[in-house]
């Protein structure tokens, strides 16, 4: 099995362009294997993945453990109820525990330093599961789910719409590796940080991805290939859902958008989803919606991290 030259996956953009087509690869070979045979080859048997969550989750915790019993391996769950991470003890001082028991650790966090600091202090594999600077195993999935739906991904052109999250920057820095042109479309004051565009261009210039931040949706969906939002509100600003459900209130993802962009556009949320806020439950549930094809994805993308960073 090949491995990626970097031994965590902290963010989109610590990877080389190579390397997230590499995952992309191994993640239709892997789901390709499931598909006809409803089995993997075992070549996590032995090994087993330490997973840190400090923010709830349906999707990262279940994908994560069902790709490790497919691969042959086994996973541990810890939550905020085992140890408080930099509290309790140290985040360096949790990562050197685990490495002399585990073989990677999976960390869904608050702050993204603490994931930086993991991998920095941690001699196996750190992944990021989820942080609040960057999503990289569910950008990774979003772009096979439209490489499955649209083919060729380069040209391609992606809408995000929404708050400039997490979720925001790492389809940034996917669309800069893919070739796809990006679009962000934010509140003023919400919008994603220029500087961060600024930080991928190198690799957008070689793989001739747009990218672009703007205030104005309508004009920005027409003619796109993929519209894709998320929650107005992500989990620790519950204080500012009042606030944030006025100033969004007019972003949200419904057939009236959708009747500016192309007829064949595709429709993805990361979930969880409010319908009627971010977008219509007509639209989530409707033909366009890739939504569930993208969560399915989550379990294919993250076997082939799983694989090239453990195997």
């Amino acid at each position: 099995m090949k491995r990626l030259n970097n031994k965590d996956l902290i963010s989109l953009d610590r990877i080389t362009t190579d390397e997230f087509h590499l995952i992309l690869e191994t993640a239709k070979k892997l789901k390709a294997e499931w598909k006809k045979k409803r089995s993997n080859k075992p070549i996590l048997k032995g090994k087993t993945l330490a997973m840190i969550f400090e923010k709830a989750s349906l999707r990262t915790r279940v994908t994560f453990e069902v790709a490790m019993l497919h691969l042959g391996g086994a996973s541990i769950s810890l939550s905020q109820t085992n140890f408080k991470l930099g509290e309790r003890e140290s985040v360096s001082d949790v990562a050197k525990n685990l490495e002399r028991w585990t073989d990677g650790i999976m960390l869904r966090t608050y702050a993204h330093d603490n994931v930086i600091k993991m991998g920095k202090s941690a001699s196996i594999p750190v992944i990021n599961g989820l942080s609040d600077f960057s999503h990289p195993c569910q950008a990774l999935a979003d772009v096979l789910t439209i490489q499955e739906h649209k083919g060729s991904l380069k040209g391609k052109k992606l809408v995000y719409v929404g708050d400039g999250n997490n979720v925001a920057v790492s389809l940034a820095f996917a669309c800069a590796h893919a070739g796809m042109n990006f679009v962000s479309v934010s509140p003023e004051g919400y919008m994603l940080d220029r500087k961060l565009l600024d930080s991928v261009a190198d690799k957008a210039d070689v793989s001739g991805a747009k990218l672009e931040i703007t205030s104005d949706y309508t004009a920005a969906v027409k003619d796109a290939d993929v519209i894709y939002t998320d929650v107005w509100t992500s989990m620790g600003q519950e204080s500012e859902k009042e606030k944030r459900t006025e100033i969004f209130k007019n972003y949200c993802v419904n057939e009236s958008l959708l009747a500016n962009a192309k007829d064949d556009v595709i429709v993805m949320h990361c979930l969880p989803a409010h319908r009627g806020e971010e977008i219509s439950a007509d639209v989530i549930d409707g033909s366009h919606s890739v939504v569930f094809d993208q969560s399915e994805n989550r379990l294919h993308a993250q076997k082939a991290v799983l694989a090239l960073l453990m195997g």
